[in-house]
């Protein structure tokens, strides 16, 4: 098969930095979606902001002022602004820290963009000036069950709550995720909808199977065809799961968008026949994140579908002088 130029050295000599903004409620999965990124253009050429870091008190200050992390006034998104902008221009910053074992802040770190830069936070499509500033955008829109069961397993376990303080910290935070950070979903040129996989809650958090669409606008540019190949024999004669694949309309807050939806486990061979097309019609090679499992899950295939939709966009931006 004849590739074309490996996009990733186009990316390694190229000026731009390309920015990927990912909206979402805490603990909602955002980091998730774009490992495949990650994966695909590896550390030399990803780096990663969380917008945690810019909070403007400690966890402390927060309770005794009684405002959530979700409240604008809560972050400092002016300066956020401001080093977005000054990244993207290739400049290095001083990165704030913010330690969600202490609940503190530690000491500011020298932060240099790699030539693709992923921002993951609660007010990432917030202001009009951020949104101007990404060149792709996710928002992740977990069902209320999916996302507050995740938020009790990480807070227990990774930020030391206990179950009273996660189910107070849930109802407190509901007014303002619906007022400042459900309305940032209008403004995504991506949505991932989670729901529990219509073959049984327990494929969650056994096998991490669940119901995700991919909604999003059609597309108005568009590189060669990229198929998602079926293999009728392999189904047929060796696949043992049950899988749902969907087309459909639906809407979301402010348009009406296209969503395809995965639940269940599919044969690798199937994602894998994806890769090499992606491969192929890209020239971003190799790519084999999955290589050597028997199945994957709707979660494997939405990341390398996003991946598709993040290299096509990036391929048609213009080099900046």
């Amino acid at each position: 098969m004849d590739y074309l130029p490996n996009f990733k050295e186009i990316i390694a000599h190229s000026p731009i930095v390309f920015t990927i903004g990912v909206a979402g409620d805490s603990g909602s999965g955002k980091t998730t979606f774009t490992n495949a990124i990650r994966q695909i253009f590896g550390p030399g050429l990803v780096s990663t902001i969380t917008l945690d870091d810019y909070h403007r008190y400690d966890r402390e200050e927060r309770r005794r002022l009684d405002i959530t992390p979700l409240h604008p006034d809560a972050n400092n998104i002016s300066q956020l602004e401001k080093d977005v902008a000054w990244l993207k221009q290739g400049h290095p910053i001083e990165k704030p820290v913010y330690n969600h074992t202490t609940g503190r802040f530690d000491p500011p770190v020298p932060f240099s963009p790699r030539k693709i830069l992923i921002l993951e936070g609660l007010h990432t499509l917030y202001t009009p000036r951020l949104r101007e500033l990404m060149d792709f955008s996710i928002f992740v829109d977990p069902e209320k069950e999916v996302k507050y069961a995740w938020k009790r397993l990480r807070d227990m376990e990774r930020r030391g709550y206990n179950s009273a303080e996660v189910a107070d910290e849930i109802v407190r935070r509901e007014k303002d995720y619906e007022t400042y950070i459900a309305p940032q979903r209008c403004d995504a040129d991506a949505i991932i909808r989670i729901a529990h996989s219509k073959y049984g809650r327990d494929k969650g958090p056994g096998r991490n199977i669940y119901n995700i669409s991919l909604m999003q606008n059609r597309m108005r540019r568009t590189i060669t065809d990229i198929d998602l190949n079926i293999d009728l024999y392999s189904l047929l004669s060796f696949h043992d799961e049950d899988f749902l694949i969907e087309f459909s309309t639906q809407f979301v807050d402010c348009a009406k968008m296209r969503a395809l939806t995965f639940d269940g486990a599919m044969n690798y061979d199937t994602i894998r026949k994806l890769e090499k097309s992606i491969e192929h019609q890209t020239g971003v090679h190799p790519i084999a994140m999955f290589e050597g499992r028997q199945t994957i899950t709707p979660t494997d295939i939405i990341q390398l579908i996003l991946s598709w939709r993040i290299i096509h966009r990036r391929i048609f931006i213009r080099e900046r002088a």
